[in-house]
């Protein structure tokens, strides 16, 4: 098979129609219309050219510098990174009921709360790179307190089943193994 660009229509004899989205040394991934993205080799006698684009000298693909900004701005700018409320929770509340009858409950939005849990994950993150790169501390005191920030995330690992995705939950202790 030639030499195919990103960008690239190719017809695959057990997926259809797709394009050529990223290329590595060796293999080319390629999304299908009814398939989703697949990895090939780049010799796979399965698969068509349809219509080639000239690969270009820059092998880097949109995803690959898509991904290297994202992670330059929650590294360096503070960056709030979009975490998406699973779908059941959407449009519910959280009730708080006090234990005393004569006092009124409190309602409140679980996207709010939602938000709030976010907000306190980010931080935490930007603790532990803040300390992480911290040049007056010891490596030994960076131990000891990322162990307090580990034990953190545990805590609140019982949030974890407000989150749409499981890459952007909590994990403790056991989650670090």
């Amino acid at each position: 098979m030639e030499a195919l660009g990103i960008g690239s229509r190719v017809k695959h004899s057990n997926y259809g129609a797709g394009v050529v989205i990223n290329i590595k040394p060796l293999t080319y991934l390629i999304t299908f219309i009814d398939f989703g993205t697949k990895e090939f080799q780049k010799e796979d006698s399965n698969i068509e050219v349809l219509d080639a684009v000239e690969p270009d000298n820059d092998m880097v693909s949109l995803y690959d510098v898509e991904r290297t900004l994202t992670h330059i701005f929650k590294k360096y700018c503070d960056y709030p990174e979009i975490v998406d409320l699973g779908k059941k929770w959407v449009g519910g509340k959280m009730i708080l009921k006090p234990g005393e009858s004569n006092l009124a409950s409190k309602e409140i939005p679980i996207e709010q709360l939602f938000h709030k849990i976010v907000m306190i994950r980010d931080r935490m993150r930007t603790l532990e790179q803040r300390i992480n790169s911290n040049t007056s501390l010891d490596d030994q005191e960076k131990v000891n307190i990322q162990q307090y920030i580990t034990r953190c995330y545990g805590s609140l690992t019982t949030f974890n089943v407000l989150f749409k995705y499981e890459h952007d939950q909590f994990s403790g202790e056991k989650g670090k193994e």
